[in-house]
């Protein structure tokens, strides 16, 4: 079905005044329904963890998890169920700002995916390799082509959940009869156009940080590394607070065009980096877990991966900074030289 839309609002971009495009109503309500499912299965996780942590504390003996460790997980399982909800919703209705923010989380479901890849394509050999050669009676030793048949089925999980779906709905999304159709049901100028989506991207991304970090020294035995120490108590959570402070404040800036916040983000992104690679010269992970009071089983278990030895936490730092670098600078096109 042709229709024209006549003089839309603007969305980040120019318009033309006449623009000819395929209703795609029925696909957004599917792609709508779809993410709406998804996010009620997210949030299944959160009654699953809590009702796991009950069932461990009635077995005697079994390993603990305190409920604040598990608190971030629970925040994050529960915010994402319900983004994804109303994320779904507003596709339905083909709300502007559910197309930008949909398309926003798609690339974000991506990216994310093919980090995860990436980092398990090396963390996984390396936890195998370290595995006991010969079980025990009780725990007979996982057979190589066992070991081959686990690896292979998470990768595909991982390729078709974090790769082949977010592409699809990032297909979806990204067609121009599906803006067009949002802009024409949804006329009315909203939040999410104030600034480019790679902009608000980074925006979105940081105001994330913030209940990430807050939520931090609510976890209890609150430590951050902070050049070659580990804070411990009150100056964590000061710290904590800070970053979180930071993460808020430039984030607004960026979403008002603002060239400082950028600036902002790119000095505290070279100060961290900084502050991990003189941290973890001088300790490692495991003294970070003592101090947060994990207990000896669990810690052991940790240094049996053999992925937290001699400067892994530095090279893992300085990768994972590096897909983040290359944005901002991708980014620092849209903010104006002069402000």
């Amino acid at each position: 079905m042709n229709i024209t839309v006549l003089n839309p609002a603007p969305m980040n971009e120019s318009s033309p005044l006449t623009m000819p495009y395929k209703d795609r109503s029925t696909g957004l309500m599917i792609f709508g329904g779809l993410t709406t499912a998804l996010g009620c299965l997210v949030g299944l996780f959160v009654p699953l963890m809590l009702f796991g942590q009950a069932i461990a504390a009635s077995v005697p003996n079994a390993p603990q998890t305190s409920f604040p460790t598990i608190l971030p997980a629970i925040f994050m399982y529960g915010g994402l169920a319900v983004l994804l909800v109303w994320l779904g919703i507003g596709s339905i209705m083909a709300r502007r700002w559910a197309w930008a923010l949909m398309l926003i989380f798609s690339w974000s479901w991506l990216a994310l995916g093919i980090i995860e890849i990436g980092a398990m394509a090396f963390i996984m050999p390396k936890m195998l390799a370290n595995l006991p050669g010969t079980g025990t009676p009780d725990h007979p030793a996982m057979p190589p082509a066992a070991m081959d048949a686990v690896m292979f089925g998470m990768f595909l999980f991982l390729g078709i959940f974090f790769v082949i779906v977010p592409a699809v709905w990032i297909f979806f999304y990204n067609s121009r009869h599906v803006k067009a159709t949002c802009m024409a049901r949804d006329p009315v100028t909203r939040w999410t156009d104030a600034c480019p989506l790679p902009v608000l991207a980074l925006c979105l991304w940081g105001w994330l940080c913030v209940p990430m970090m807050m939520t931090m020294p609510m976890m209890g035995h609150c430590v951050a590394p902070f050049f070659g120490m580990f804070l411990k108590g009150m100056p964590a959570v000061i710290f904590y607070l800070a970053l979180a402070g930071l993460w808020g404040y430039s984030g607004w800036l960026m979403y008002r065009l603002d060239p400082r916040g950028w600036w902002l983000i790119l000095i505290a992104m070279i100060v961290g980096v900084a502050s991990t690679i003189i941290t973890y010269s001088q300790h490692d992970m495991l003294e970070m877990y003592r101090l947060m009071d994990y207990p000896d089983a669990q810690i052991e278990q940790i240094q049996k991966t053999g992925l937290l030895e001699g400067n892994s936490m530095i090279w893992m730092t300085s990768i994972c900074m590096l897909p983040f670098l290359g944005y901002l600078l991708f980014v620092k096109k849209y903010f104006p030289r002069h402000q």
